[in-house]
C-alpha cells in the first residue's frame, strides 16, 4: 500500500512520541488507525473488524493511547460505544434519536453558540463532544414504527450519513 510523503512524516513522527513513552509503532496500531480514518466514525468493534490483525482489546487499549497522544477523538452519538474519529476532524454531530443516523451538520453551525457561551460565561466549548440529538426528516415524517422503534430507511438518499451501527 503506496502511502504519501504526509502520511509517511505523521507516521515517524507518531513513532517518535511512541518511543518517548517507550512504546513501539506497531502494525496493529497502524491497522486502527488506518481503521478509524477510513471509518470517519467508527465503534471499536467496527474498528477491529477493519483492521484484521488486532483484536478487540488490542483496539481498546490502541484508541485510549492514540487518544491520549491527541492523534483520535471520540463522542458519544448514541447509548452504545463511543464512536472513534481522527482528532483534526472537529465538528459537531447531529444524531436522529429515533434511527441513530448521523446527520452532518452545516460548517460554523454552533460558532455564535460556542462564541456567546466563551464570552458571556467565560465557558469553553469542547466540540468534540458537542452533539445535538433529534429527530431527523425521514422519522419525523412518519417512517416510524410505534413506541419510537424505526426501521430501515436510507438516509443516504437524503443527504444523511449512516450512523456508526448502520454501517
Amino acid at each position: 500500500m503506496a502511502t504519501t510523503p504526509t502520511a509517511d512524516t505523521e507516521a515517524r513522527e507518531l513513532a517518535a512520541r511512541l518511543r518517548d513513552r517507550g512504546l513501539r509503532w506497531t502494525q496493529q496500531r497502524a491497522e486502527v488507525l488506518s481503521a478509524v480514518r477510513s471509518l470517519g466514525h467508527g465503534t471499536p468493534e467496527q474498528i477491529a473488524a477493519a483492521a484484521p490483525n488486532a483484536d478487540l482489546t488490542t483496539v481498546y487499549r490502541t484508541l485510549e493511547l492514540l487518544e491520549d497522544l491527541g492523534v483520535v477523538a471520540h463522542a458519544h452519538l448514541d447509548h452504545g460505544a463511543p464512536a472513534y474519529r481522527p482528532a483534526d476532524d472537529r465538528h459537531i454531530h447531529v444524531v436522529c434519536h429515533s434511527c441513530s443516523a448521523v446527520i452532518p451538520a452545516p460548517d460554523g453551525l454552533a460558532d455564535e453558540l460556542i462564541q456567546r457561551l466563551a464570552l458571556e460565561r467565560d465557558f469553553a466549548v469542547d466540540v468534540a463532544h458537542f452533539t445535538v440529538f433529534g429527530i431527523c426528516s425521514n422519522c419525523r415524517d412518519g417512517h416510524v414504527m410505534a413506541a419510537g422503534h424505526s426501521h430501515a430507511h436510507d438516509h443516504a438518499a437524503s443527504g444523511e450519513q449512516k450512523s456508526a451501527q448502520e454501517r
